[in-house]
């Protein structure tokens, strides 16, 4: 059996000693070239989640580990060279004058030598489909373009796994859509990671495996299809489904079962052209 990259075992959090435990002994795991989506309500901890992966946040009770390596203040430094963030806002991560220098500033911070500088830049811009705009000032970029860049600066120094912390939280729907796209395409080139924290349900349906939080706790464990199959269930935890898997259970209440049930706009059209075809 293979061993998971990412290892939460009895892990307890709080911000303060005053304030309440945001996980009481939480138990998940990431696998190698796997992609899981993170999703609950506000406060259910799921951001924690992404700062506690890399440690920007230190557990008090429990364990983390990343590779087999056990979070601690000696290995911190090398389990952000496995682990890259992309954060809400993409503005907050910029720091150079050009998209050049900004994906360069990751690059000499690991004392990657000049050549290999350049080469990766290249490489990373190339694969978000962002390489016209090598010279241009960030500040001038649209939402989902500094989002794509903010992936690059990610992507060159060459992870294991990449988290999306409410990456396209602040970005319109077409942009959105855009990002996942890219983060799909990149996972098709490379062998990468993928956690995706998010609370777009419509994101979820890229994913491998979908762990939902609520209080704290796990509350389900699954695949995508299974997690939008308990429509109900998440209505009462204050979570919805996309409106195509709302759409599918209508058409359900009205005899009209589409299998198997869709889960995005592709699925949906195939599956009501094969029910209409046996008509």
């Amino acid at each position: 059996m293979e061993k998971s990259f990412v290892t939460f075992k009895d892990v307890s959090f709080r911000y303060q000693e005053e304030q309440p435990w945001i996980f009481n002994g939480l138990n998940i795991s990431v696998n190698r070239n796997e992609w899981v989506a993170i999703i609950g309500h506000n406060g259910s901890g799921k951001s924690t989640i992404a700062k506690l992966m890399n440690g920007l946040l230190f557990p008090q009770e429990g364990t983390i580990s990343v590779d087999q390596m056990e979070l601690q203040d000696e290995t911190i430094w090398d389990i952000r060279k496995k682990i890259g963030m992309v954060f809400q806002n993409p503005d907050n991560q910029f720091v150079g004058t050009t998209v050049m220098d900004d994906v360069a500033f990751g690059l000499e911070n690991h004392g990657i030598p000049r050549e290999e500088m350049k080469r990766r830049i290249k490489a990373s811009l190339n694969a978000v489909g962002m390489i016209d705009y090598i010279h241009h000032e960030p500040h001038r970029l649209s939402g989902g373009q500094k989002q794509r860049i903010a992936i690059a600066s990610v992507l060159a120094i060459a992870p294991e796994m990449i988290i999306l912390d409410e990456a396209t939280a602040m970005l319109d729907p077409i942009g959105r859509k855009e990002i996942m796209k890219t983060v799909h395409q990149l996972r098709e080139q490379r062998d990468v990671s993928i956690v995706t924290i998010t609370h777009d349900l419509n994101e979820v349906t890229y994913a491998d495996r979908v762990i939902v939080m609520n209080k704290g706790e796990v509350w389900y464990e699954g695949t995508p299809r299974e997690v939008f199959a308990k429509q109900r269930q998440l209505d009462e935890i204050g979570l919805g489904v996309p409106l195509v898997t709302q759409f599918a259970h209508e058409l359900k209440r009205y005899g009209m079962e589409l299998e198997p049930e869709p889960i995005n706009q592709k699925e949906l059209v195939d599956a009501l052209w094969k029910y209409h075809s046996t008509m």
